[in-house]
C-alpha cells in the first residue's frame, strides 16, 4: 500500500491510464477485426473502407504508446497487402 501522498497520486493516475489504455487496445483490435471480416467475406470495397477507418485508430494507438509504432505499421501494411491481393 502506498504511504506517501505522491505514491497515492501515482496509483490513482496509473488506474486512470490503465482504463484508457484498455479502451484504446480494445478499439485497436475491433478495427483490425472489422477489416479481417470484410476480407473473409470477399468484399473488397468494404475492406477498403474498413481499412480507411482503421488506419488512423491504429496509428493513434501507437502514438499514445499502447502498442509499438512498428506493430501498428506492420498491421496496416499486412492488411493493405491482403486487400491489394484480392480480385
Amino acid at each position: 500500500m502506498a504511504n506517501t501522498s505522491s505514491a497515492k497520486k501515482a496509483t490513482r493516475k496509473m488506474l486512470r491510464r490503465t482504463e484508457i489504455n484498455k479502451s484504446r487496445r480494445s478499439q485497436f483490435k475491433s478495427q483490425v477485426r472489422k477489416v479481417e471480416e470484410a476480407l473473409a467475406a470477399g468484399d473488397k470495397a468494404a475492406a477498403r473502407s474498413a481499412l480507411a477507418a482503421a488506419e488512423p485508430v491504429l496509428v493513434r494507438t501507437a502514438q499514445k504508446g499502447v502498442v509499438h509504432k512498428k506493430t501498428a505499421a506492420r498491421k496496416v501494411s499486412r492488411l493493405a497487402a491482403r486487400i491489394k491481393a484480392m480480385g
